[in-house]
């Protein structure tokens, strides 16, 4: 495979995975909202999988970067990292507020 169709393959993988994370994280919050707790859990874990793929991806470019291995920085590449981080942020303050609908239960 051509290291151009590498580098988009790598790229369009974070973007997915970023998405599905993001979702996830939001049918956390929808479940808890609902009373649903344990579902909100596992939709916690489904968003902690799909970050964690997206996180292998970032270690693997990292990695080829640091010996050399220059991917090239494209509009799409931002727009992918940005992806991935807005995901961890959303998951973070989903966790948060799973916390909180399962205190406002007891």
């Amino acid at each position: 495979m051509p290291e151009e169709d590498a580098n988009l393959q790598t790229v369009m993988g974070l973007i997915m995975n970023g998405g599905n994370a993001k979702g996830a994280a939001f049918e956390a919050i929808k479940a808890a909202k609902a009373g649903n707790l344990d579902q909100a859990d596992a939709k916690l874990k489904e968003s902690d999988k799909f970050l964690a793929e997206a996180h292998n991806a970032q270690t693997d470019m990292l990695t080829k970067e640091a010996n050399g291995e220059h991917a090239p920085v494209t509009l799409l590449m931002v727009h992918a990292q940005d992806h991935i981080m807005n995901a961890i942020t959303f998951r973070d303050l989903a966790g948060e507020m799973v916390d909180l609908y399962k205190k406002l239960e007891d």
